[in-house]
């Protein structure tokens, strides 16, 4: 294994770890498992959703409710798989009810988000929701309407010192 992968991995191990061991919010109480992500830690492509539902918090694997059959169909039109593409969300646990993420518990999990997208450098950036949106457009430096403007454009930004879309 080469060196750079070993270290992607400890990392990743290390990550994963933090996240378990999470306290910074109040959503911790009521998580069965937090949900990191899942999938190609070299990926090109990542997609960001909003936060764990149901049976991500049950399963601990994000996109595996009825979302996770749609993208999982998304991803076969397109040619790809799971194993090919990286999936999180930007908090990593199910927020009480399946409501929305509040703007603390997004920056409460800032952190470990920001963290996945420096290990992986991913050459595409897919949003799935508002929150995704607004938060890789905040990093971006690129102003943030609405979903509904944003929605099913191409937007190009520079991270890592490389473009990203």
């Amino acid at each position: 294994m080469n060196l750079n992968l070993q270290l992607k991995l400890e990392a990743f191990k290390q990550l994963t770890i933090e996240v378990n061991e999470c306290r910074k919010c109040s959503l911790w109480r009521s998580r069965k498992k937090p949900v990191l992500g899942d999938g190609n830690t070299d990926a090109t492509v990542v997609f960001i959703g909003e936060a764990p539902g149901y049976w991500e918090d049950v399963k601990g694997k994000p996109f595996v409710g009825s979302a996770g059959k749609l993208l999982d169909e998304i991803l076969r039109d397109n040619s790809m798989s799971r194993e090919e593409v990286y999936i999180t969300n930007v908090v990593k646990c199910r927020p009480p009810e399946n409501r929305d993420p509040r703007p603390e518990e997004i920056e409460s999990c800032r952190v470990y988000l920001d963290r996945q997208l420096d290990l992986i450098r991913p050459r595409i950036i897919v949003t799935l929701g508002r929150h995704s949106t607004a938060y890789i457009f905040l990093k971006a430096g690129i102003p943030f309407k609405s979903i509904s403007e944003a929605q099913g454009k191409l937007y190009e930004a520079e991270f890592w010192g490389t473009r990203v879309y």
